[in-house]
């Protein structure tokens, strides 16, 4: 394959985050085209091989499928706690699959690398896992509603 998973994550982001309605990708044995709903923005350009990029300790490989960690925690405007936002966009799930339980409830107890919660990406599960030691306060996202990148979905209140 052309490129990881951590620089499609990268790719997502800098949709997300540019303006630009659709950016499209052809190598000899791999293609990728990432559409946003926004008003189109166009930009021309030519690119030669991607290459990874360096140092963004935004993501990191934590279970056998293919996942993400959240982006640095932000003070939150409530008080002292911390808010856990999404990495990318996607689809919010609150467990494993249907029937299943879910990986944190509000008042639970979590430590730095548990997972919270996974985000699906182009059909890829992305397990989300905690960068602070803490309590859940709130869950901000409804089990299988679509996230954006940086959207808020947990408050903690750290230890």
């Amino acid at each position: 394959m052309g490129m990881d998973i951590k620089q499609i994550q990268d790719l997502i982001k800098f949709v997300s985050k540019s303006g630009v309605n659709e950016v499209s990708i052809e190598e000899q044995d791999f293609k990728i085209t990432i559409k946003t709903n926004q008003e189109p923005t166009y930009v021309t350009a030519s690119v030669p091989a991607v290459a990874p990029v360096a140092a963004a300790p935004v993501a990191q490989a934590a279970a056998p499928a293919p996942v993400a960690t959240p982006a640095a925690p932000a003070a939150s405007a409530d008080a002292n706690l911390i808010t856990i936002k999404s990495p990318m966009i996607g689809t919010f799930y609150r467990s494993a699959g249907p029937g299943k339980p879910s990986f944190v409830n509000i008042g639970d107890d979590i430590n730095t690398g548990s997972v919270l919660c996974i985000v699906e990406a182009m059909k890829l599960f992305n397990e989300i896992e905690s960068e602070v030691s803490g309590k859940i306060v709130k869950i901000l996202v409804e089990d299988a509603q679509p996230v954006e990148y940086d959207q808020p979905l947990f408050l903690v209140e750290p230890k």
